[in-house]
């Protein structure tokens, strides 16, 4: 069951935190276990540790729909950077990092109980049936804080994202579960920030279209770091968008993020030349001067990247490219997400 967007928080419904992980739904039939992602690519052999936990925890038979996330120690906020290490063709690598960045899964429906599905029913009836279901659950199963007040709601949306999570999901009271549909709201964080262009990707329809640009800001130490992409243009924008970057194009011999950049430690868009969904996707790029600035609409940072790609807004002639610096962004209250997850019940 998928989320709409929407600009502000819906009266007279039930409210969740949105978590930044992998959705799964998890199915557990006796001794045997299966993670499946939102579009059913199987997660299993992944996460060894939410196998064990969930063996654990869960009811002997059941269906879970959740989200599995993996919590920074030292920020006490989600580390969506972490998650991704663990999609690995070795099992060893997997079991290491099983051990040293383990996962969570924090459980929003159930959807099934023994011999009884659950979809057909209520959303407030599913809720009571996972509390009490999940009722003796420990770490690392949670159940996720949820409210029908909006005020507290209201408050979530501000104190939640300095853990790293993202907006707030709403849900009618009276929601059935209706897979692939999207009869959620989900209400995110929107701002804007100047960013350096520094080069682009090109498009998979050929090489005379810009697929998305990539963006830096300036940190204190004047480096030019990568904080992420943008790339929803339409077809004949990227064509123009083509025309107009050649001029800027250079090679990578005084370029920001040249190999030895990333030698040095320095984030560059080159640490990740493949992509790790898709071991085929070319993720070189050409580079550009770092003279053009681009205002863009984000909704959060993750460390010191956006954590989704940006939508562009304007070029801006105006902004001196050493001027976009991380100070122009907006820092949440850090809030301590073992606080959250303590609070797993509806009010």
């Amino acid at each position: 069951m998928l989320a709409k967007p929407v600009s502000a928080i819906p009266a007279d419904q039930h409210y969740e935190p949105k978590w930044d992980g992998f959705r799964s739904i998890i199915f557990r039939d006796g001794d045997e276990v299966e993670i499946g992602s939102r579009n059913t690519r199987p997660m299993t052999r992944y996460f060894p540790e939410v196998v064990a936990a969930v063996l654990a925890n869960l009811p002997e038979r059941c269906v879970v729909d959740g989200e599995i996330v993996i919590v920074d120690p030292d920020r006490q906020g989600l580390d969506f950077e972490a998650l991704q290490q663990r999609i690995h063709p070795a099992d060893s690598r997997v079991r290491l990092l099983a051990e040293q960045t383990p996962a969570r899964l924090v459980a929003f429906d159930l959807l099934a109980l023994d011999d009884t599905d659950l979809t057909a029913r209520p959303l407030g009836e599913r809720r009571a049936a996972l509390e009490e279901a999940l009722a003796p659950a420990r770490a690392p199963i949670h159940v996720t804080p949820a409210t029908r007040d909006h005020e507290t709601a209201r408050r979530w949306f501000q104190q939640f994202e300095g853990a790293g999570l993202d907006g707030l999901i709403a849900k009618p009271l009276d929601l059935r579960y209706q897979p692939d549909k999207r009869v959620m709201s989900k209400i995110k964080h929107d701002r804007t920030a100047d960013c350096v262009v520094a080069g682009y990707r090109v498009h998979k329809s050929g090489t005379d279209a810009v697929g998305s640009l990539l963006l830096g800001l300036y940190d204190d130490a004047g480096t030019l770091v990568s904080v992420g992409v943008v790339g929803a243009f339409s077809m004949a924008r990227r064509r123009e968008l083509f025309t107009e970057l050649q001029p800027v194009v250079t090679t990578f011999d005084d370029h920001p993020w040249a190999w030895a950049r990333q030698e040095e430690g320095h984030r560059t868009p080159r640490k990740s030349e493949t992509s790790r969904w898709n071991a085929g996707k070319d993720l070189s790029f050409v580079p550009l001067r770092p003279e053009h600035v681009a205002e863009v609409r984000y909704d959060y940072m993750e460390g010191p990247r956006f954590r989704h790609t940006t939508q562009f807004v304007r070029w801006r002639p105006d902004r001196e490219p050493r001027s976009c610096t991380y100070d122009q962004l907006e820092r949440p209250v850090r809030f301590n997400l073992d606080d959250l997850l303590l609070t797993s019940t509806s009010d």
